[in-house]
């Protein structure tokens, strides 16, 4: 598919991306999600090597939560302006259990993701996992939208 890459194990991944999974997958325990029970944990990447995180954060009036990788984006806009993010990387489990899911980021979170990238003006990798338990990592977030909204549509 063009644009991805496929690593058919984590064995072959680059050793910053397993770091920025190994971390999604820890912040998993952070997540707030009482209603869906589904844990979400998303680990980005900064152009200084800087990792933040973020956990998805449900409320009872669904519309006033947010997903992990927003709260990890939002979080790098606020505290870190002016650093790039390179990566973002994606995982989900159940909270009954500890193997993860295959997951990405849904279709506000791309949105969100691509504004970063077109403010930016450098692309950022998407790292998520499939069905058949491989990793996806995407060239840049466009390729996840390709028919996209953004600011040419203005």
């Amino acid at each position: 598919m063009e644009g991805f890459n496929t690593y058919t194990n984590e064995g072959t991944l680059d050793p910053y991306f397993l770091k920025l999974i190994n971390r999604a997958r820890s912040v998993t325990n952070s997540s707030y999600s009482p209603y869906s029970n589904y844990r979400v944990g998303a680990a980005l990447l900064l152009e200084n090597g800087q990792i933040l995180t973020g956990s998805n954060q449900e409320n009872a009036s669904y519309p006033a939560g947010l997903c992990a990788e927003r709260v990890a984006l939002f979080y790098a806009a606020s505290s870190y302006p002016d650093q790039v993010i390179k990566a973002v990387a994606v995982v989900a489990r159940s909270a009954r259990e500890t193997e993860f899911k295959p997951v990405s980021p849904c279709g506000i979170c791309r949105q969100v993701v691509l504004e970063y990238e077109m403010k930016q003006g450098v692309p950022i990798q998407l790292i998520f996992q499939t069905q058949d338990k491989q990793w996806i990592i995407t060239k840049n977030s466009r390729v996840l939208l390709p028919f996209c909204f953004d600011r040419d549509n203005l």
